[in-house]
């Protein structure tokens, strides 16, 4: 768990002015058709963080839980990332993860091994859930800052 807060800790420190660097023109740019723009990569990073807080409160709760997924290209749809300002995006964006980073900071030694499944797939431990969190978080910030 220290290796993911120090990464998360590491991307906050670093990402939110990186991201601020980038203009409201280039954040709408789709790079091909049936591509995110920037703004919809990180509203569906936005939308992670949100799904993840859920799981990473509710998992503490129970020694095993199931969770649903979530329809990514209908929530980008339907939340319109690509018509609310970039600037916005980036402020609820870090704010989510400054949230996510206190709240795994305080998951109890013992809650860790809790047992979380998504959907269909076989459970792994929150403590793996925090860790793919992270690579997934990981991943969609090098498509948006190359």
């Amino acid at each position: 768990m220290k290796e993911s807060l120090a990464k998360l800790a590491a991307i906050l420190h670093d990402t939110p002015a990186r991201l601020n660097r980038i203009t409201e023109a280039e954040s709408e740019k789709h790079p091909a058709p049936g591509k995110w723009s920037k703004k919809e990569i990180l509203g569906h990073l936005i939308d992670s963080a949100s799904n993840n807080h859920q799981r990473f409160v509710r998992a503490q709760l129970e020694p095993r839980m199931t969770f649903p997924g979530y329809e990514q290209e209908l929530w980008i749809g339907v939340q319109h990332y690509q018509l609310e300002s970039w600037k916005t995006l980036v402020q609820v964006w870090e704010s989510l993860n400054r949230h996510l980073l206190h709240v795994i900071s305080q998951i109890p030694e013992d809650k860790r091994a809790n047992l979380c499944a998504i959907e269909r797939n076989d459970p792994v431990t929150l403590e793996f859930l925090v860790g793919s969190y992270l690579q997934h978080l990981e991943h969609h910030l090098n498509q948006i800052l190359g």
